[in-house]
């Protein structure tokens, strides 16, 4: 598993290293602007679409009907896995054609306080992209039963590629469009890349179109609740952004880049490990093996406790110099450098909380149980939405409240600092999703958390240390380099972080802590495999 997590942590690295010159590129160009909330506001509808009716067919939901299919007849599994390709592509068709009818009354709803015919016409191409997407998503069923992790982990590289180029090439020709249509090629590239691999499967037998309505209503039966989980993720996605609409021009850009940027260790750590790990955990509840399933998601554990807790501290302490290294540039001023880490902060509050939350949602999937994850996801929609309109009230008339909040965030000389609650709301519906979901987790799977209590207390400890030599090398770093350069503001954040990272890695070192040893011995073996060293046969007998 670790193996595997390294793997597609590394692509997932690379993927939002893409991610991030991405958002440096529109940054540049248009800050954070009503141009930017324009194109973001754009996305809730595509995206709304992908968590609803493009997940029904999703990974989490085929996979252990395939799993099953191919231990009786392989030929059956690949017949039925075309049926549902087939399936997809006229029913999200379908779909997707009502929407595009549907659109400008749509978009009233959703970005209420923007007024702009782009937003109609981007809404309307990136209605594309979920069809992608979805179709990528069903395709990854074999390259994961395959255990084709590299076509899995490679496909969001060339997303992000798409998008780049759209910004580059697309938008000084066809204005916001070409965006929109970078995005579209983006995610028409993700699934080509793992479309070959599906070709060159020819199932022996076929499956009746009568038995594959049963297997369907079996997917289906386990995917709805994974559905209106993600669905309401994204409807809170869409309040929060409705909310936004009606704030400062580039609040919904600002929550957009501190999210996005809160996605990267998100995704190199909750991402990897909850994926790697899936596969796995299917196969042993399958199989009847409760206690190694138990063990396992013990260790997944562990090792998203031993990343995310020191990635949650150097972040905190290193969010200026990120946002402005990474996004500082063109008509990215300080202003919106200051409001977008102030965000950033709020958000990897809950890194922690929202990695786990995945695993525990996967294990809940491999368990062929997709109704608690939905409730979870609710609880956290439902605190998120509800804690979002009381700190904007309490924001706008408590002054003691929102001074204490500018003061602790350093954005007191800033204006639009409201759209901070909304990011303090996610960050809170997150926790109390994570909560219930451990505490459900711990109960069902009978786990062991004894060594994740020692591991959560050795981490801590280490990454406040950490954190604090992260934050004097900043302050001795800011004398000796220019801080007003693109260089100086690299210069001072590489040499806080190293600092940062190698004391926290000493001092887990003098605690002797267990996870160290493990993420050695799993990155030695993955690319230093051991010598196989054969023993001499006797031939003369």
């Amino acid at each position: 598993m670790h193996q595997a997590a390294y793997l597609l942590a590394a692509f997932a690295l690379g993927s939002q290293l893409l991610a991030l010159v991405r958002d440096r590129l529109l940054a540049a160009e248009f800050g954070a602007s009503h141009t930017l909330d324009v194109y973001y506001a754009a996305f809730r509808i595509p995206d709304l679409l992908f968590a609803t009716v493009a997940s029904l067919l999703s990974l989490y939901a085929l996979l252990p009907v395939l799993s099953r299919l191919a231990e009786t007849d392989e030929g059956h599994m690949i017949s039925f896995l075309r049926q549902m390709l087939l399936f997809f592509f006229a029913a999200m068709g379908a779909i997707s054609l009502v929407v595009f009818m549907l659109a400008p009354w749509l978009l009233q709803l959703i970005a209420p306080g923007i007024a702009n015919p782009d937003l109609v016409l981007l809404a309307r191409i990136l209605l594309l992209q979920p069809i992608f997407l979805g179709a990528s998503n069903i395709l990854a069923n074999l390259t994961q039963m395959r255990h084709r992790f590299f076509l899995y982990s490679i496909s969001p590289l060339l997303y992000n590629l798409g998008i780049i180029s759209g910004i580059v090439f697309l938008y000084p020709r066809m204005g916001l469009a070409g965006l929109a249509w970078g995005v579209v090629i983006g995610a028409a590239l993700h699934m080509l890349v793992q479309l070959p691999f599906f070709a060159v499967e020819r199932p022996q037998t076929h499956m009746p179109w009568r038995e594959s309505r049963r297997e369907l209503w079996k997917v289906l039966s386990l995917s709805v609740p994974r559905t209106l989980s993600l669905g309401a993720g994204q409807i809170s996605l869409i309040i929060l952004t409705a909310l936004a609409s009606f704030m400062a021009p580039g609040s919904i850009a600002v929550f957009m880049f501190g999210w996005n940027l809160q996605a990267v260790p998100l995704t190199i750590i909750g991402v990897s490990y909850s994926v790697a790990a899936f596969p796995t955990l299917s196969k042993l509840h399958a199989g009847g093996e409760l206690s190694e399933f138990a063990r396992h998601v013990e260790v997944a554990l562990r090792h998203i406790f031993f990343w995310t807790i020191p990635a949650t501290v150097l972040i905190i302490v290193l969010r200026a110099q990120l946002v402005r290294a990474i996004l500082g540039s063109g008509a990215f001023d300080w202003g919106a450098t200051k409001l977008t880490a102030a965000a950033l902060a709020l958000f990897v509050v809950s890194l922690l909380a929202q990695s786990v939350s995945m695993l525990i949602a996967r294990a809940y999937y491999a368990a062929g149980n997709t109704s608690k994850p939905f409730y979870f996801g609710l609880t956290t929609v439902c605190v998120s939405v509800l804690s979002a309109l009381l700190f904007i009230a309490v924001f706008h008339g408590n002054y003691l409240w929102r001074d204490m909040l500018e003061a602790m965030l350093r954005v007191s000389d800033l204006t639009g600092t409201t759209v901070l609650m909304l990011a303090l709301a996610m960050t809170l519906g997150s926790l109390a999703g994570f909560a219930a979901g451990f505490w459900h987790l711990r109960r069902d799977f009978k786990l062991t958390l004894g060594p994740l209590w020692r591991l959560s207390f050795e981490s801590l400890g280490a990454s406040i240390v950490g954190g604090g030599a992260a934050y004097v090398a900043l302050t001795v770093m800011g004398l000796l380099v220019d801080i007003n350069t693109t260089a100086g503001i690299l210069t001072q954040g590489f040499v806080g972080g190293a600092v940062g990272l190698m004391v926290t890695a000493v001092v887990l070192y003098l605690l002797k802590n267990k996870e160290i040893a493990e993420t050695y011995l799993a990155l030695k073996n993955r690319f230093m495999p051991p010598k196989v060293i054969l023993e001499p046969t006797d031939v003369s007998s």
